[in-house]
């Protein structure tokens, strides 16, 4: 945690105390209009929104797991479609870690913990969630929380937000800015009441039915939390705190959808699988796990694709390379276009160096989802690792004419890059690299090194020139705020 953040956690809710959706009784207040949208602009959510992911990057929070990423937002657009705004630019992305809960950020970022995503029994339950906090973002209730904060820098204001997050892995601090905002008693500037809880959980199951999902999901995964809640001891899950349940939500929640049509919603193949994925990259003890497993299930690793799947996994985690091809070989055959079955061969044959066959279903795969950064970054990695670094070159740059906000893809961009002997291009590539993960200063430094790159063009030379103005001046801006 840097010095930064541990100092701003006293202010953390004296400033968004509501922001946690914790349970204040201003619903009497007087609806004076929303103001938001004159003093708080799109343009200055956008740019809160930004800093906001530079801010938990820099806290290394933020999972890096491209597939997952890719599933979590593929979902997310699904329900985004039905909602209220279905033109918002919303982003999701995963957090990694293992508590259950999930949040909505400034511009639309909605994270969701690891553990969230592990505690859903069904897809239904886990859109449900998001659901909720995407109808937080349609309906405005963060727009107004957040211009409370208008008057504060936008890096500062960022930090706060973003320690939300972090001071839920940090009970001292938390302790702490809670026991500060109780003094300042500064919960009545926010109004993110209880009714607001409520209309996301109408709007939310409303989008829910829409998507084609339960609307029973959301009620249900409240259910469960609350029944299992006691197991928690005196340390509830974080959902528990920022989304308080009572029996009276669940039943409002069971009320809503039933005014909905009867759905049977089978449930989603690349659900369970991104859950066993997860289930995998949370054990502790790989080697027990895998015993446990091959105890339960037998040597074959059960029945259904999903058990075969995070039993391979499992093989693989534990070094067990051509057991888990043979299982993940037998996946891939019986469903040759999944893209979990073929990225995950693909790997354990990188692993075993066996570039060759890692190459082909990496290529092949490429061809039918192009452009998808799931595909893209250990299709690059396996290129550079099989000395083919102009093609992974070309690759990682075709890609980020179109994404721009990944790390990881301008890490291994620089990386080819400088292979390929492309100087300016390692150096501005890493620029990037830097600034989303939220060093400005060394970003300017790489692009500082980057115009002093012989033989630029006067294309190139103008292009790294007005980004490092662009950057100079994003960091004077904050430098004044």
């Amino acid at each position: 945690m840097t010095s930064k953040t541990r100092l701003l956690h006293g202010f953390l809710l004296l400033l968004l105390a509501g922001l946690a959706f914790a349970q204040n009784e201003f619903n009497d207040l007087p609806n004076l209009g929303d103001s938001t949208g004159q003093i708080y602009s799109p343009e200055r959510d956008r740019a809160l929104g930004a800093a906001f992911m530079r801010e938990l990057r820099q806290e290394d929070l933020i999972l890096d797991d491209p597939e997952a990423t890719r599933y979590l937002a593929s979902l997310g657009r699904k329900l985004t479609v039905h909602s209220e705004n279905p033109g918002f630019g919303f982003t999701f992305f995963l957090v990694n870690d293992k508590r259950i809960n999930a949040f909505a950020g400034p511009a639309g970022h909605i994270g969701a913990n690891t553990g969230l995503v592990l505690a859903a029994e069904s897809e239904s339950e886990l859109a449900g969630v998001m659901a909720h906090e995407i109808a937080h973002v349609t309906q405005r209730h963060l727009a107004r929380a957040f211009e409370t904060a208008d008057k504060l820098s936008l890096p500062t204001t960022a930090a706060i937000i973003a320690a939300i997050l972090i001071g839920t892995q940090d009970g001292a601090a938390g302790a702490a800015a809670i026991t500060a905002a109780s003094a300042a008693n500064l919960q009545s500037r926010i109004n993110f009441t209880r009714a607001n809880e409520q209309e996301a959980d109408r709007v939310g199951i409303q989008a829910l039915a829409d998507a084609g999902f339960d609307p029973n999901g959301m009620g249900r995964f409240f259910e469960r939390l609350q029944k299992n809640s006691r197991l928690y001891g005196t340390r509830p899950p974080e959902f528990l705190s920022t989304h308080p349940v009572t029996t009276n939500r669940i039943a409002e929640a069971e009320s809503r959808a039933s005014a909905y049509p009867k759905v049977d919603v089978p449930d989603n193949l690349e659900f369970q699988l991104i859950r066993a994925k997860l289930h995998v990259q949370s054990y502790d003890n790989l080697s027990q796990v895998l015993a446990d497993y091959q105890r339960y299930h037998g040597m074959s690793g059960g029945d259904t694709a999903v058990e075969h799947y995070e039993y391979a996994l499992l093989l693989a985690a534990n070094e067990q390379y051509q057991a888990a091809i043979k299982v993940m070989d037998a996946l891939q055959k019986s469903d040759p276009d999944r893209l979990a079955y073929r990225l995950a061969l693909a790997e354990i044959h990188q692993r075993t160096r066996e570039y060759d066959a890692a190459l082909q279903i990496y290529q092949s795969t490429n061809t039918l989802y192009p452009g998808e950064l799931a595909v893209v970054i250990p299709y690059a990695n396996s290129l550079l690792a099989n000395n083919q670094a102009d093609a992974a070159y070309a690759l990682l740059l075709n890609a980020s004419n179109t994404s721009t906000e990944n790390p990881q893809l301008y890490k291994l961009l620089a990386q080819a890059a400088g292979a390929s002997n492309n100087k300016a291009q390692t150096h501005t590539a890493m620029s990037q690299y830097y600034y989303l993960n939220g060093y400005t200063d060394t970003a300017i430094e790489q692009l500082q090194l980057a115009a002093k790159t012989s033989g630029l063009s006067d294309y190139q030379a103008t292009r790294i020139q007005a980004r490092l103005t662009q950057l100079l001046e994003l960091r004077k801006a904050e430098e004044l705020e």
